[in-house]
């Protein structure tokens, strides 16, 4: 019994990390549009002129250095 355990619980553990993932990527996506929202609300005109001359990461990561708050990696699959 205590072998089958021991046989078992790498694809129970695999199982449920992928299971997780599928929960935690639509709460990641609602969390970045409402950086964005946040970001077009507060962001001054230089960091507004970084978001249409480099795009979304860079314009964030600027406004993000500016009120002191730390890089977070997204995923990019989507």
């Amino acid at each position: 019994m205590a072998g089958f355990l021991v046989l078992l619980f790498p694809f129970v553990l695999m199982g449920f990390v992928l299971f997780m993932e599928r929960v935690e990527e639509p709460l990641n996506q609602v969390a970045t549009e409402r950086e964005i929202e946040h970001f077009l609300d507060d962001a001054n005109p230089e960091e507004l002129n970084t978001f249409v001359r480099e795009g979304t990461d860079r314009a964030i990561s600027r406004f993000r250095l500016r009120l002191g708050r730390p890089w977070r990696w997204r995923n990019r699959s989507s």
